[in-house]
């Protein structure tokens, strides 16, 4: 049973046959037939008519009812869905479950039980006293994980009871449906981008068509295109309206780079480091997408999302939409790398036209602070949250605290260009976003920015 598809549950049908279903007598119904056996055991030895009577009795009650529960048959439809499938860490999701009952036969009574992994709270059991013929019954639970990933709902489980109590069969359905919990995200200041100009997206460029007659690349007519732009030559060519592109917006890139080594992070848990700066790319990418930018999540292990098309970038309000579930439906699932260090990530930042770089460093030592200055050179404009993991982890763990000092990795990374924004434990990432606008005007203002702009950047 999944959301929005039909399962079925018919009994008579199981595999244990009648087997089965007497391995479901209930403890009340062992009791009866334990009685029954005794009182007949007895009767026959003091001789005894209607004490054996009595035995039979409560010897053939619970038989009756096995068989009759074993020889019912009915079929039972279940649908599942979840409002919504995609939470974030710390709220709650809805499952709603309607049981049809598609027999001609009125059911007994069914206990309902979903599968649901404990981190999501106990298992939802629900009572349904009787189902009429082509009936239907809608109950519905809630979930709620601080945890972010991917959580299996289901198989969906019937337990069929008699009236008197004596026998339980239980039958599943074999469909699961999928919570996904995603990392929490804060809404960010709209800091006021340099360069900015009419168009989509904040502080955009726009690449403008070969000039002249010949040059032009016509395209068909859309809803709302100034007539004045009509191509009247192409038109007459192709049989339909077409305009001139005489200019394409270009969106401004950003790359949000994600530290996931093990070796970077001391801790576990929704308070860890690590999730504070999973939780952090979230929020950045998010946030960057509705300023209008093309956005990718690179990790330090190289891997990119949204991956192939529009050079791995989100491309248009449609694609950034889709490439945005993708991007937080992966953050969903990140663990730590197997420490393979920034290199990885470092050549895929390729070019000079990278646009934006923002980085959620945890520890680095001395090898991994060089390899990440040199990122810099590969980006219009950078900006690091760096985590001290000896401050993370109240200075607990001695090996977590890098070889290089913090003030000198730090250092390190401005000198290279980077805006360098140390992370305390606990910290406020609105705030350290704002610090980080201040800091590159600062920077910007005194003359050692390393760059003329931040091209979707913060001034």
């Amino acid at each position: 049973m999944a959301a929005g598809e039909p399962g079925a549950v018919q009994d008579g049908s199981s595999k244990g046959g009648l087997r089965a279903a007497l391995g479901g007598l209930t403890t009340r119904g062992r009791s009866f037939l334990a009685a029954g056996v005794a009182a007949a055991v007895c009767a026959y030895v003091l001789g005894q008519a209607d004490l054996l009577r009595v035995g039979l009795l409560l010897a053939v009650l619970p038989l009756v009812c096995v068989i009759v529960l074993y020889r019912t048959r009915y079929r039972v439809t279940g649908t599942r869905r979840l409002s919504p499938s995609r939470v974030p860490a710390g709220s709650e999701a809805r499952v709603h479950l309607r049981m049809d009952n598609v027999s001609r036969l009125p059911t007994g009574l069914l206990m309902l039980q979903d599968r649901v992994p404990y981190v999501l709270g106990p298992r939802p059991r629900f009572v349904l006293d009787r189902v009429e013929a082509g009936g239907r019954r809608e109950v519905s639970y809630r979930v709620r994980s601080d945890l972010r990933g991917r959580y299996p709902l289901g198989p969906l489980q019937l337990r069929l009871s008699d009236p008197f109590g004596m026998c339980e069969l239980t039958r599943s359905f074999s469909a699961y449906d999928t919570l996904v919990v995603i990392p929490r995200t804060v809404p960010l200041p709209a800091l006021r981008l340099a360069g900015e100009a009419s168009g989509y997206g904040d502080g955009r460029q726009r690449s403008l068509a070969l000039a002249g007659e010949d040059d032009i690349i016509p395209r068909g007519y859309r809803h709302g295109d100034d007539l004045r732009r009509v191509h009247w030559r192409s038109t007459a060519r192709y049989g339909e309206l077409m305009v001139r592109r005489e200019e394409q917006p270009q969106r401004a890139r950003c790359t949000v780079l994600l530290d996931t080594r093990q070796v970077g992070y001391a801790g576990a848990g929704p308070d860890s480091a690590f999730e504070w700066a999973v939780s952090g790319a979230a929020s950045s990418l998010v946030h960057m997408l509705e300023r209008g930018f093309a956005v990718r999540l690179l990790t330090d292990d190289g891997n990119a999302v949204p991956g192939d098309g529009s050079d791995g970038f989100a491309g248009s309000t449609q694609e950034s939409a889709d490439s945005a579930g993708l991007m937080l439906d992966t953050l969903a699932v990140v663990g730590h790398s197997d420490g393979g260090g920034l290199s990885r990530a470092h050549d895929v930042l390729r070019g000079s036209n990278e646009g934006l770089l923002i980085a959620f460093f945890g520890d680095l030592d001395e090898e991994q602070t060089s390899v990440a200055a040199r990122m810099r050179q590969r980006a219009g404009a950078a900006v690091a949250f760096v985590l001290d993991s000896a401050r993370w982890s109240g200075g607990l763990d001695p090996s977590a605290v890098p070889p290089v000092p913090a003030e000198k990795r730090l250092r390190q990374l401005r000198e290279a260009g980077w805006v360098v924004v140390p992370v305390e434990p606990g910290a406020d990432l609105p705030a350290l976003w704002q610090l980080a606008g201040q800091m590159r005007a600062d920077t910007q203002s005194a003359g050692n920015g390393g760059s003329t702009g931040f091209p979707g950047g913060w001034s």
